[in-house]
């Protein structure tokens, strides 16, 4: 932990693995320490930085209520990898590129690209019922999230073949519930700030209305969240065994352990100093006694397979990534295309799309540069108490949404 802040109009303190904060996270973490629902203390990964509502990269616990916003819109966003017993030294950048090549045949990649037909899925039948009741519920967004299932969605998501130290090739993964979790998140953050108002509850900020959990409304949420949370698993699963058809294509032989398949964007109640309450994780990861976990970096920088340590301090978690130093339109305004080129020297990846609305229209995209993130070593380095790295992994080829 690098350091403690507690005022006297704090409920309760502020924990931080994050050295040095910008102004902007560090205000939202105050608003939580302030929140009249807010249990213990709030925890701030290192790589946190500015979200909506609450930091990316924070974890608070409340006490029979839920934060929307301390979910996120993408609800159940998550990592996935899976190791094959493929030797690093097989490979070769001809046969990198043919399955990135495959892998974007086979899944769906950027944002509006979905599957032509309609997904199968019992979950759609037995994870909830009449959905149509819903007041979130339209024919436009139960047909999108059928198709929609086994994508890969855009911004930071992604499908990556890694290098491992131990010598084998990896398949890692990133993506979420795409547009029903985002759905989900809006309507229920409307929900929340209507009947914070009719309450008056004393909240700081509006963007961290609350659903008591006794109420119609924050059952109601969690019923929803639980199957974005499901549909998030199941959509990983699927771009998952995807890309190991593209593997397999290229290496026929090649046998995969058991994957990895963790959220990051997620409430549920957890038994903490002593109470159940609901843990929110906010781009922030679970990391349990021994529990495995994945840290990505950049698109051009190492990630890690980790174990957790079982931190009370944290809530039992650790960051979900490197964390943001810059945001997507800054880097397109400061970076330029060659030197993040240079960045990915030696990677397998299509070059930089352009920006398609705003004030940086036409320009390079350029806010998945590796040099757009935090230095993924130094994020590690900061939570050694909270997690043990297992194992590191380079990126040989990278999908980007």
């Amino acid at each position: 932990m690098k350091w403690v802040k507690n005022e006297d109009n704090y409920r309760v303190p502020i924990k931080s693995w994050c050295g040095e904060i910008e102004d902007g996270a560090l205000k939202q973490a105050e608003d939580l320490a302030k929140h009249p629902a807010i249990f213990k203390h709030v925890a701030l990964m290192p790589d946190c930085h500015q979200g909506y509502g609450m930091p990316i990269g924070g974890v608070i616990a409340c006490e029979d209520a839920v934060i929307p916003n301390a979910v996120g819109v993408d609800i159940g966003c998550g990592m996935g990898a899976v190791k094959t017993d493929l030797p690093v030294t097989e490979t070769s950048r001809e046969l990198i590129r043919q399955i990135v090549t495959r892998v974007k045949e086979l899944v769906p990649c950027g944002e509006g690209k979905a599957h032509k037909k309609k997904q199968d899925w019992n979950g759609f039948d037995e994870k909830i019922e009449n959905p149509q009741d819903r007041k979130w519920y339209s024919e436009h967004i139960w047909k999108l999230a059928n198709r929609n299932l086994g994508t890969l969605g855009g911004g930071n998501h992604f499908i990556e073949l890694q290098e491992g130290d131990d010598g084998y090739v990896w398949l890692m993964i990133h993506s979420g519930s795409r547009n029903l979790g985002y759905q989900i998140a809006r309507y229920y953050n409307q929900v929340a700030m209507s009947l914070n108002d009719k309450l008056k509850s004393k909240i700081p900020n509006k963007d961290l209305a609350f659903l008591p959990l006794s109420s119609k409304e924050g059952k109601a949420y969690i019923t929803d969240m639980n199957f974005a949370l499901d549909y998030a698993k199941e959509n990983r699963r699927r771009i998952m065994e995807s890309f190991k058809e593209a593997l397999s294509e290229s290496f026929p032989d090649t046998e995969f352990e058991c994957p990895i398949n963790i959220h990051h964007n997620y409430a549920g109640i957890e038994n903490h100093f002593g109470k159940n309450v609901w843990v929110h994780r906010k781009g922030a990861t679970s990391a349990r006694t021994n529990e495995a976990g994945i840290i990505p970096g950049s698109m051009g920088s190492p990630s890690y397979i980790v174990e957790g340590l079982g931190s009370s301090d944290s809530f039992t978690s650790c960051s979900h990534g490197a964390g943001r130093a810059m945001g997507r339109n800054e880097a397109s305004r400061r970076l330029s295309v060659e030197e993040c080129n240079e960045a990915m020297e030696g990677i397998v990846f299509d070059r930089w799309n352009k920006v398609r609305h705003g004030k940086e229209k036409g320009s390079h995209d350029l806010g998945e540069a590796p040099q757009a993130y935090k230095d993924i070593d130094t994020v590690i380095e900061s939570e050694l108490d909270l997690i043990k790295p297992l194992v590191k992994l380079r990126p040989l080829g990278v999908v980007k949404g």
